[in-house]
């Protein structure tokens, strides 16, 4: 996924849209060494385990886990494992283009939704 959150990161550095990722690497220097090599320039967060704080609160099953967010803060799509390149850049087109025209309603200071943890259903067989 590395190569496209790049070209998504370059390609939309004049609209509204931001790129957050969450990694769960134990060693902090290590990552920090990674995220050099691999040329990751968008912000991101250490959480130090799979039970991070972030990584928790959001219900995280696996990784990797993609949330695409509108300017609202409301999650509008959700991946356990990579997305569809094509489809996830169209969905980003999609969000850009309704940032633009709704510019200056979007909630200030307000936290991003955060998706319900997912709790099995007694009734179903799995």
């Amino acid at each position: 996924m590395i190569p496209h959150e790049k070209a998504l990161v370059e390609r939309m550095k004049n609209e509204p849209f931001a790129l957050v990722g969450i990694n769960t690497d134990r060693d902090k220097d290590d990552y920090r060494k990674q995220q050099e090599k691999m040329g990751v320039t968008w912000r991101s967060s250490w959480q130090g385990s799979t039970s991070g704080p972030i990584p928790t609160e959001w219900g995280v099953q696996g990784f990797p886990t993609l949330y695409l967010l509108d300017h609202k803060g409301v999650i509008r799509k959700s991946w356990l494992g990579g997305p569809d390149e094509k489809e996830l850049d169209e969905l980003i087109e999609k969000l850009v283009a309704e940032a633009k025209a709704d510019k200056g309603n979007a909630p200030a200071g307000k936290d991003a939704k955060k998706p319900e943890p997912k709790k099995s259903d007694p009734k179903k067989k799995g």
